[in-house]
């Protein structure tokens, strides 16, 4: 049987896997599904159609899968989507999609989102990415896997972060920022790639040479985007590495920061 705090307020239709642990005063909707092994803290509400998945650790005075913060919502059906192994730490919320989008806001495995992290409607988050405290994405953002948010950072709606990229603190993305790319300021602009990350995960020193020159290509060398991408495209037959950068180029966005 779950471990439930006498406090506790959990639906009798809720899902629980039977080593769940939910606090003192935290609130489990009934249409909320949570996986083995996770462990809400106290004071969190977890509500709407949302789906935890295993191992989770929510700690207190979080907000997860309420309705999304957007005038065009009227009470449609939509989800929240958590995966496995994610950290979501104190005042963080989390909100449902929209039914004029995906209708599900996504977040993967691994993540470590710090205190007071905002994910609002439709936002697409990967694998193993941090998200220092207060950062804020608006609604229906993606995030690649193992981007780097830094504390008070904001990402307008609509943007992609790529994976691998490095968001400086304070900074304010009002267009993408492709794989591997540091960007900082307001608006963001590039500002090199993020060499110490790129080792951290395993890069060789040849793939972390390759996208320095790949940022040079993009950035330094006066080409045209369409030029850079042809450019690029060559590259990666060479180096796999690069495949990542050039596929979020082919795709739509909003531009990518310059």
């Amino acid at each position: 049987m779950p471990r439930l705090h006498a406090t506790a307020l959990v639906d009798p239709k809720a899902e629980l896997a039977a080593d769940v642990e939910v606090g003192a005063y935290s609130i489990i909707g009934p249409d909320v599904v949570i996986g083995a092994g996770t462990v809400i803290g106290p004071h969190a509400v977890v509500t709407g159609r949302t789906r935890i998945g295993a191992r989770n650790r929510i700690w207190q005075f979080t907000s997860i899968g309420d309705i999304p913060q957007d005038r065009k919502y009227g009470g449609e059906p939509t989800t929240t989507s958590i995966g496995d192994d994610n950290v979501i730490r104190e005042f963080v919320s989390v909100h449902a999609g929209t039914a004029q989008d995906r209708g599900e806001t996504t977040i993967g495995n691994g993540n470590l989102l710090l205190g007071y992290t905002h994910i609002a409607h439709d936002c697409v988050i990967g694998n193993n990415t941090t998200f220092s405290n207060n950062a804020q994405l608006a609604g229906h953002v993606t995030v690649g896997d193992f981007a780097v948010l830094g504390g008070f950072s904001g990402v307008h709606q609509f943007c992609r972060i790529g994976a691998h990229a490095l968001i400086a603190a304070g900074a304010i993305v009002l267009q993408d920022v492709p794989p591997f790319i540091v960007a900082q300021g307001y608006p963001a602009k590039p500002h090199g790639t993020n060499n110490e990350g790129l080792r951290r995960r395993g890069f060789t020193a040849n793939d972390i040479l390759a996208v320095r020159r790949a940022y040079k290509t993009l950035y330094r060398e006066g080409l045209s985007l369409d030029d850079a991408k042809i450019a690029l495209a060559q590259a990666a037959t060479a180096t796999p590495a690069l495949r990542a950068l050039v596929e979020f180029l082919a795709a739509p966005g909003r531009g990518i920061v310059r």
